[in-house]
């Protein structure tokens, strides 16, 4: 372990092996910090945050500060980050709004500089938010979902699995699985993210199936309901079924085409 004499490390926070901290960071009381984790020159660990282990937090981050939300009445809830996960310079993640909740970043996601993630935010596995992107209260992100620069989503949205939104683009409905919202657009998908589909490893016939469904859900002129109707008798199992159960369950709407 090797702690700059420059720091402040509580001594009730529970630092694992090998945990490097750097000069004028602050490691607050009931922080954990998982082993092998760097936490950069004037990082900020607020009590009731967890690391997992090799986590990277870069300078100036701050990590389990109060949610910016006028509920908050000072409640214990938490931060709770995966195993492998980057949070680049200047990045903020909140804590959860109500008792004991938490806002979950899960394993080997990538926060570039400047990214927020609000009070009860949950970001699956491998998922990038390049730089300056804004996620409100309660967004939900899927697996490995690539969210470009200067994106904003609005509290409540969830984006799917493999979804990818293009720079300066916003949401305030759900983005369902493997799509890609245009730049400079607000709720509108234009195609399937046949790059991230081939990189993730599905097969020809499940991309074939998914360029099947997406039609039937963006292109033939049925609703949604006629469409959802449609892709769950042609596509019962399968990465095409995520995209109707995703649509069936949207609470928000689904972004139209």
């Amino acid at each position: 372990m090797s702690i700059h004499p420059q720091a402040y490390v509580d001594p009730q926070a529970d630092l694992g092996a090998d945990v490097v901290v750097g000069p004028g960071a602050v490691i607050e009381a009931g922080a954990i910090i998982g082993t092998g984790c760097q936490i950069g020159p004037q990082a900020v660990i607020r009590s009731g945050t967890t690391l997992g282990p090799r986590c990277r937090v870069y300078p100036c981050a701050v990590i389990g500060d109060d949610p910016q939300d006028f509920a908050y009445d000072g409640a214990p809830s938490g931060v709770e980050i995966g195993a492998e996960t980057v949070l680049r310079e200047g990045v903020t993640v909140h804590r959860g709004t109500k008792p004991d909740t938490v806002t979950r970043i899960g394993d080997r996601c990538y926060l570039m500089a400047n990214s927020h993630v609000a009070h009860n935010g949950h970001l699956g596995h491998d998922v990038i938010l390049a730089n300056n992107v804004l996620l409100g209260g309660y967004v939900t992100i899927g697996d490995r979902a690539f969210l470009s620069g200067n994106c904003v989503v609005h509290q409540f949205c969830t984006v799917g699995r493999l979804a990818m939104m293009s720079g300066l683009s916003g949401l305030s409905k759900d983005c369902p699985p493997f799509c890609i919202v245009p730049d400079l657009t607000s709720n509108r998908v234009a195609a399937l993210n046949t790059v991230g589909l081939r990189r993730a490893g599905l097969s020809v016939e499940e991309r074939t199936a998914l360029k099947r469904a997406f039609h039937m859900l963006y292109r033939e002129g049925l609703s949604v309901s006629q469409a959802i109707e449609a892709m769950q008798a042609a596509f019962p199992t399968g990465p095409a079924a995520e995209l109707w159960q995703f649509a069936a369950q949207s609470k928000r709407g689904i972004c139209s085409g």
